[in-house]
């Protein structure tokens, strides 16, 4: 998923389906993430939305929100497939977080750029917040996700194997904009792992200590 898109190479369409063979009659895949409530920013990735939507596949109803760490699925048992996630485990990060006492979060938006697979906005974390934190929350849980992370604003998944020139050309078009974030809360959910683009159901709130 974290490959950067190349010039002059087919995007990587999102195929409509449930994915049986992943989520393998499972529910609830979960993770830990940072909702936006920032308005103009919110106006702002909309009308990105907009801009791409020949691009992008729909429907999309998953609110825009920047993923901190990938749990897994959600068990009240104990793991069976590797890409489980305990409420054991859980409990382990709450308590480590309670512990470490984060602060309000200082971030910013980059530029518009592009996986393979999804359009997005880039997230510059000047002062290594987000990486202290998933540190602090990789100690009770094997993260299930590419080894390098790269924080982002998803735009959305492409709908169909397109030419990366014809993204790129439309990127160049748009007046690009940037916004200075603060973020006073982290949010353990959950999505439907049957749905594509589904939203995302907050089942923890963590608040972060002010300046």
């Amino acid at each position: 998923y974290f490959v950067l898109l190349k010039p002059s190479t087919p995007v990587i369409a999102t195929r409509a389906g449930d994915y049986p063979e992943w989520h393998c009659g499972r529910e609830k895949f979960s993770l830990w993430y940072l909702e936006i409530q920032h308005p103009e920013l919110l106006a702002y990735l909309n009308q990105l939305q907009s801009a791409f939507a020949d691009f992008l596949y729909a429907p999309n109803t998953r609110q825009f929100h920047i993923t901190l760490f990938v749990c897994g699925f959600l068990t009240p048992h104990s793991a069976v497939f590797n890409d489980d996630f305990t409420i054991g485990q859980l409990q382990q990060q709450l308590t480590e977080l309670s512990r470490m006492q984060p602060q309000t979060i200082q971030l910013k938006t980059g530029s518009i750029q592009s996986f393979s697979s999804a359009l997005f906005v880039e997230i510059i974390d000047e002062q290594g917040q987000l990486l202290k934190l998933r540190d602090r929350l990789a100690q009770h849980s094997s993260e299930i996700a590419p080894l390098a992370y790269c924080p982002h604003l998803t735009l959305g998944l492409y709908r169909d194997s397109f030419n990366s020139d014809l993204i790129f050309n439309q990127i160049e078009q748009i007046q690009q904009k940037t916004f200075d974030l603060s973020i006073d809360q982290l949010i353990f959910g959950t999505y439907q792992a049957q749905v594509l683009q589904g939203p995302l159901s907050p089942f923890q709130h963590v608040q972060l200590e002010t300046l």
